[in-house]
């Protein structure tokens, strides 16, 4: 994954303002096809894929559907042979804020466990065709891993990138504490995924090595599924939904 403090803003203006390569657009599927992103194919020969996160109201969180829908896009992306390139972007204001929280909340470590919550996150990272991340705005969490999946971040000086999740008692479960490693540094990694601090756009560029990248991530996957089987897991996204200080007891 290259990092690259660029304005993402050029990737997000409307198809007339747009720089020539994503100077043109034409809506790639029928109205109703998704409910949570927007899909088009962009560029003065319509080559680049353009995915664009859209729900403006929860700040473009990553609930199960919108990943999903994400996933069939890229797929038709993968088999569209006009398409040379694949654009993932969010708003001015968030990329994406995060999982979803709400959806997470009553979750128990056996539905996590058993039915291998997030495996399927993983396909932004297996598709075959360049992905880039256009950034602006809040990537925390899983906005902040779905963007190191891509193999190019481009970053607007208002981005922020951070994996808050000990916050809510638990840690990242999509690749958050092995790709940020590789992206940020050991050091600045795990300050970032130990205390949930955010860090901008130029710290992110100016800146787990025992395990291949894939069994790191089973790894994390298994011990992100194991903190649902814990009280301060719950206590710490309860509190997040009912907006108000966690009470976490160490257990």
């Amino acid at each position: 994954m290259a990092f690259l403090c660029r304005s993402a803003a050029l990737l997000l203006k409307p198809s007339g303002a747009a720089p020539a390569v994503l100077s043109t657009a034409r809506l790639y599927s029928s109205g109703g096809q998704y409910e949570y992103i927007l899909v088009e194919k962009r560029g003065e020969k319509n080559n680049v894929g353009f995915i664009q996160l859209n729900r403006p109201k929860a700040l473009n969180a990553l609930c199960d559907g919108l990943m999903k829908e994400v996933g069939q896009a890229l797929d038709a992306f993968e088999v569209d042979g006009d398409v040379g390139a694949i654009v993932i972007t969010g708003s001015d204001r968030a990329f994406a804020a995060g999982a979803d929280i709400k959806e997470m909340q009553n979750r128990t470590f056996q539905e996590c466990y058993g039915g291998n919550f997030l495996a399927h996150w993983n396909r932004v990272s297996t598709v075959k065709k360049p992905v880039i991340a256009a950034v602006n705005g809040f990537a925390l969490g899983g906005g902040c891993e779905l963007a190191m999946m891509c193999d190019i971040i481009y970053a607007g000086e208002k981005a922020q990138f951070g994996q808050p999740e000990i916050l809510l008692g638990t840690i990242p479960g999509a690749g958050g504490t092995q790709r940020l490693t590789r992206a940020v540094g050991k050091s600045l990694a795990m300050e970032m995924v130990l205390t949930g601090d955010k860090i901008n756009a130029q710290e992110a560029k100016q800146s787990a090595f025992e395990l291949t990248l894939a069994e790191g991530n089973r790894l994390e996957k298994r011990l992100f599924h194991a903190t649902f089987a814990t009280d301060d897991r719950k206590e710490g996204m309860t509190a997040f939904v009912e907006k108000r200080k966690a009470s976490f007891q160490d257990k």
